[in-house]
């Protein structure tokens, strides 16, 4: 379900934005027509849609059109044409008075510059949208305890911003956004102006936050690493045109044109390529019921030297050798149970690549890639890992 859709938006920068919109709609670049007319184009016929739960980025260079975006949805920068449903309300147009009550419980927003009051405690930072809706004092102060406990602020409620590091205010700028329970939560270049570690150890605590919280979040950045990591899907623009919508791995395999291209050339893979890019499918397994013979004959078939173990339901049971099965066969036994091998590797399907090389430093058996029932969806091998790295067609390697 789309929590807010995005269709045919424009915003013109200057005196008679409604004028240059046939330039545009004729092919004009952003350049030809500030030359020509004076007017700077922010956003260029934005479409597209956010999922309830999702975390979308858009990201670009500087002048690319990002901020001015997410300024549009709540309407600090009024759109000049287009739409923006917000469920089932497109708020170009609307009344002050909905625009208002959609302001103060649907969107929350958080600045780069943290726009803390100095002179209010950190608690009362974080309980002003609360104040803003009249709830009681007591109820907003406890309100607001809660959101410091859960962005890992317990116990600073009395300080004041000034006594607090960038990291710490961004952090209550985030618990302050979250007091109000929006469904929404935009965050404009949120982690840019912290310190490299203080914004990577924020980005995690974002990871986790949204891991339990599952808020609609629309996040701006200038950073492709930053988008990669947190990331559902990625809206990459240029002079107020986006240019592709994709996943993070989409993005680095099948880049829209020579712009993405080149935004993506320097990434590193390990990170961003996961476990269900690069399995392969079980096609090739033997039940725990079948025999030793079974084993042999399907490891010869398939020119494999182990094969994974599962029941009927392909819940995962272990690991056997060809050579363990050969030598049952020999002493003349057939029961398979005595040589599975259950101290095995298994992985999720969205575990990156970085974090699978571990597995194969001291392991030789395959890695299995399980679901949250212990099913086997997948099994990487270790020319998997190192195609996915290069970017190479796994299904070939």
């Amino acid at each position: 379900m789309s929590k807010v859709e995005v269709k045919g938006l424009y915003k013109i920068f200057g005196t008679t934005p409604k004028k240059i919109l046939p330039m545009i709609k004729k092919g004009m670049s952003k350049d030809e027509i500030l030359k020509k007319t004076g007017h700077g184009i922010g956003v260029n016929n934005a479409n597209f849609n956010v999922e309830e739960g999702e975390t979308f980025v858009v990201m670009g260079l500087s002048g690319s059109g990002k901020s001015t975006l997410i300024r549009c949805l709540n309407y600090l920068i009024e759109p000049t044409s287009g739409e923006i449903w917000i469920d089932d309300k497109n708020i170009v147009g609307c009344s002050k008075e909905d625009l208002m009550e959609i302001r103060r419980k649907k969107i929350a927003m958080v600045f780069q510059n943290f726009a803390l009051l100095p002179h209010r405690t950190i608690l009362d930072n974080i309980a002003f949208g609360l104040e803003i809706q009249n709830m009681d004092v007591n109820k907003r102060r406890e309100k607001a305890s809660e959101m410091l406990e859960l962005v890992g602020l317990k116990g600073y409620g009395e300080s004041y911003p000034s006594q607090l590091s960038g990291g710490m205010q961004q952090r209550v700028g985030l618990a302050r956004a979250l007091a109000t329970d929006p469904d929404i939560l935009l965050m404009d270049e949120a982690f840019s102006a912290l310190d490299p570690l203080i914004r990577k150890e924020m980005q995690i605590e974002l990871l986790k936050l949204q891991s339990k919280m599952k808020k609609t979040i629309i996040f701006i950045t200038h950073d492709l690493d930053e988008a990669l990591k947190i990331g559902d899907r990625i809206a990459i623009m240029k002079d107020g045109n986006i240019i592709q919508i994709d996943t993070p791995e989409e993005i680095l395999k099948n880049p829209a044109d020579d712009y993405v291209k080149e935004f993506v050339q320097d990434v590193n893979r390990a990170k961003v390529v996961t476990a269900s890019t690069i399995m392969r499918d079980p096609d090739t397994v033997v039940y725990s019921k079948d025999g030793a013979r079974i084993a042999v004959r399907k490891m010869k078939e398939a020119s494999i030297s182990s094969i994974f173990v599962t029941d009927r339901e392909r819940h995962l049971k272990g690991i056997l050798t060809i050579d363990d099965a050969t030598n049952l066969l020999k002493s003349g036994k057939d029961n398979l149970d005595s040589i599975i091998h259950k101290d095995i590797s298994t992985v999720s399907p969205d575990t990156a690549i970085e974090d699978l090389m571990q597995y194969f430093i001291n392991s030789k058996y395959p890695v299995a890639v399980t679901d949250e029932e212990n099913k086997l969806l997948g099994i990487i091998f270790k020319v998997s890992v190192l195609a996915g790295i290069l970017g190479e067609d796994i299904v070939n390697v």
